[in-house]
């Protein structure tokens, strides 16, 4: 991965198939992403990075937020001491950084990526919260999505709706450009 001593890592997670989903009756989750993150035994260091990095309050919002969330074994993907050197109190900004690379505004649900990228002929842009760029395409009949740096994660559980946004399990973190 390049540039990962610049970029570091990180995002916000949830998801996965342990996650189970508790709908309040209309087909959204009652909690809020962090809340159902917080649960998570598969996103024990993305809970611990929303702390370091401050954002906590600001993703229990009332968004809405489309999280792409990588898990535990995402981040194990990355080079020994990343994730401990993120979330050490100086690099706080860099933290933020990453962690909002992976939260796009709104509610983007699967079938609203699909149609994008199906419109872009092959490929969708998305402008991330931190003000970055990622590309969403479709390789073996699976959303995938490319990062600044030419990386490339796969969605492995999509849709799982919370009362402030949508997650989308990633099987990669996905990294900002400098």
């Amino acid at each position: 991965m390049k540039n990962l001593k610049l970029m570091g890592i990180f995002f916000l997670m949830m998801g996965t198939a342990s996650f189970a989903q508790t709908s309040n009756g209309s087909g959204m989750n009652s909690k809020t992403i962090v809340e159902k993150a917080s649960e998570s035994q598969d996103h024990t260091t993305l809970v611990a990075a929303l702390k370091a990095a401050d954002l906590v309050e600001t993703l229990q919002g009332d968004g809405p937020f489309t999280v792409f969330a990588p898990t535990n074994a995402a981040f194990k993907k990355l080079p020994a001491g990343t994730v401990e050197t993120l979330l050490k109190p100086e690099n706080k900004e860099q933290l933020q950084g990453v962690l909002t690379y992976h939260v796009i505004a709104g509610n983007h649900s699967a079938d609203k990526i699909i149609a994008a990228i199906n419109e872009g002929n092959g490929k969708a842009k998305f402008e991330t919260v931190n003000g970055g760029w990622i590309t969403a395409m479709i390789e073996d009949e699976k959303v995938k999505l490319q990062d600044a740096a030419g990386n490339v994660a796969t969605v492995t559980t999509a849709d799982l709706n919370q009362k402030n946004g949508v997650i989308h399990v990633i099987d990669t973190v996905v990294l900002p450009g400098k």
